[in-house]
């Protein structure tokens, strides 16, 4: 059982490693996230490294805040907006325009990154105590199953990460879902927690 009393402390903590460009494994909605700040490079390429993840494979990114959304990507098209409005926080990543300088860690050399509003509280506050949007991916080695709980990251994983905050058990399930609105029209890109037709709908509503 994990103490709550402690958790602000904790989230400080972990928060403190990321600015410094370390690497922090970290709960999010649904597994357990490994995490660098948007804005290190150097732990940008250490994390892609950790995971042994595919070269020019792009690396999701949470955010806290709109704010923390646009220092990384643009909303300036409608549907961006839009949908955002109806489903952040929560599991929707919105594939959008990367600002120009963005490493390309992040967007794999498309332009675009893959962002969301977190609807995970303890990832929220994260993102929001580290001052920037924050890497996303599951914590674990690419090809092996992500975790629900601090207890199962693997040893491989916990011996190239520098800290992990321990939120208890994640409830796992789908992952967030992924749409590109790049065109103007939601597209589908990985059918995730919220269903496409949804999407579809919010989109026409507007």
């Amino acid at each position: 059982m994990v103490n709550a009393s402690d958790l602000p402390d904790r989230i400080a903590r972990a928060a403190a490693l990321l600015r410094a460009g370390g690497i922090v494994a970290y709960p999010t909605e649904t597994y357990y996230g490994l995490g660098a700040l948007a804005s290190r490079p150097d732990a940008l390429v250490r994390l892609a490294a950790a995971k042994l993840r595919p070269p020019r494979k792009p690396l999701p990114l949470i955010a806290a805040d709109l704010a923390q959304v646009q220092a990384v990507a643009s909303l300036d098209l409608p549907l961006a907006r839009q949908l955002a409005a109806r489903f952040w926080p929560g599991a929707l990543t919105l594939v959008l325009p990367a600002v120009t300088g963005l490493d390309e860690t992040l967007t794999g050399g498309t332009g675009t990154v893959a962002v969301r509003v977190t609807g995970g509280e303890i990832a929220r506050a994260l993102a929001r105590e580290a001052g920037g949007a924050l890497v996303s991916t599951s914590a674990n080695v690419s090809g092996e199953q992500p975790p629900t709980s601090a207890a199962e990251l693997s040893l491989a994983l916990l011996a190239r990460v520098d800290g992990v905050l321990d939120g208890g058990r994640t409830p796992g399930g789908l992952p967030s879902t992924v749409v590109s609105v790049e065109l103007g029209t939601p597209r589908l890109v990985r059918q995730g927690i919220i269903p496409f037709a949804l999407i579809e709908a919010a989109s026409r509503s507007g």
